[in-house]
């Protein structure tokens, strides 16, 4: 039996994730990657089932991080307030420190695999338990006016990722060039605080 290689898994999972986010599902094979790696495609599969596997256990390892330093630093318990300022720094850092790693899971989370992934194990349970807390408890103390998920998703995080995809392209709308500062997701925060607080 062959020795897995660290290194070589690195290499694997970048160029992966390269190019599902270039060139999206369609565009990705095991034959490409395999090319990119200059490794045999035989190789692949000491590490992966099948593309399927690939992708899902690529997909999970990006979440697992991502959910991880999202509540960094961060408890349930904070005020609401707090709490999502806290949210929105991890978020941001991650975002602008891997950013491909981002959109490589902004795609797999819109996709059939993307279900697999978020049930396959009990860290994202207990990241959505977190969060469900979190929420519930600022609601109990008056702190949140109580919407559907999807609208407080939209209002409490949507600004932020609005910023975040000028910064990681570089401009901002009629291409203007932009980064983002902490200013700037200072001021879009108390916006969001002023819409979601009673």
């Amino acid at each position: 039996m062959r020795i897995r290689d660290i290194d070589k898994e690195k290499l694997v999972v970048a160029n992966a994730i390269d190019q599902i986010v270039q060139d999206g599902f369609q565009g990705f094979s095991m034959n490409k990657l395999a090319k990119a790696c200059n490794i045999s495609v035989g190789t692949l599969y000491i590490y992966y089932e099948d593309k399927d596997d690939l992708i899902q256990k690529i997909g999970k390892e990006v979440a697992l991080e991502f959910f991880s330093n999202t509540v960094k630093n961060f408890s349930p318990e904070m005020s609401f307030e707090e709490g999502l300022w806290i949210q929105w720094l991890n978020r941001a850092e991650f975002t602008m420190k891997y950013p491909k790693k981002v959109s490589f899971f902004e795609i797999i989370k819109h996709s059939p695999h993307g279900e697999i992934i978020l049930n396959s194990t009990n860290e994202f349970s207990d990241f959505r338990k977190i969060m469900t807390r979190f929420i519930d408890k600022a609601l109990e103390n008056n702190e949140l006016i109580p919407l559907t998920f999807e609208v407080f998703w939209s209002i409490g995080y949507g600004p932020l990722y609005n910023l975040l995809n000028f910064h990681t392209e570089g401009r901002s709308m009629g291409g203007k060039p932009f980064t983002l500062t902490k200013e700037m997701m200072k001021e879009a925060f108390q916006a969001v605080i002023k819409a979601l607080k009673p």
